[in-house]
């Protein structure tokens, strides 16, 4: 078992095929890619990459398939210095994505999954919360669950990074400190972000939603606010 990480990053690790296109096909088209990027990625392990690469110290706990994929994947994660004691490997693919970016930035995505199923609560064993703050993602929700209690109850600061509403963000959203969701994920929920923010409130105690190049919606009790989206977010 891990000891003393300061961020523990909980749930989905793919493996991306990134191609640059100068425009999306239509139907029945071939076009070239610019150029092609392939690195690990997924909401939690990324954050793992971004939390060491930050100069902290972070771990990723989640699942990765004995193949090429998930070797690489687990080589990558070990050389940004993330700590990989907590991956578990088997039989079942790597989850793979296959990414066309445009020069504005706007993208489409197929994710590939096989088999391959949410680990099981008894996959890892944490006695202990070995972080200083757990993120999940809400992809591992049997392994997630009975850590974010855990984690309540010694008081360490618990993250949901909310992509999109399923079962697993469904079920963590009103058990972390902080609830941060994307503007898909608001709409999903309540139809459009103002009312997933109110909504959202009364669940976690500090809410966050995001929305691409118009910044940040944000709300801790009865107090609301926003931000910009960073100069160099912007397309």
């Amino acid at each position: 078992m891990i000891v003393g990480v300061d961020v523990l990053c909980v749930g989905h690790a793919s493996y991306d095929l990134i191609f640059p296109v100068s425009r999306h096909p239509g139907a029945d088209e071939k076009i070239v890619a610019d150029s092609l990027l392939s690195c690990g990625g997924g909401p939690a392990a990324n954050a793992a990459v971004c939390v060491s690469k930050l100069g902290l110290t972070s771990a990723f706990a989640g699942y990765l398939g004995v193949d090429l994929y998930g070797d690489k994947h687990v080589q990558e994660l070990n050389d940004c210095g993330v700590n990989t004691q907590l991956v578990v490997r088997g039989t079942f693919p790597t989850p793979l994505s296959t990414i066309l970016v445009k020069p504005d930035g706007k993208r489409c995505l197929i994710n590939y999954k096989g088999d391959t199923q949410a680990l099981s609560a008894d996959a890892l064993n944490f006695t202990d919360v070995p972080a200083k703050v757990v993120l999940f993602d809400g992809h591992e929700p049997f392994i997630s669950l009975p850590l974010a209690g855990k984690a309540r109850q010694v008081n360490i600061p618990t993250v949901l990074d909310a992509g999109s509403v399923h079962e697993g963000t469904l079920a963590l959203m009103g058990r972390v400190d902080y609830l941060v969701c994307s503007e898909k994920f608001a709409g999903q929920y309540a139809g459009d972000e103002r009312k997933a923010l109110s909504r959202l409130a009364e669940l976690a105690p500090n809410v966050v939603i995001t929305l691409g190049e118009r910044g940040l919606i944000w709300q801790r009790g009865n107090q609301q606010g926003a931000l910009p989206c960073l100069p160099c977010c912007r397309c």
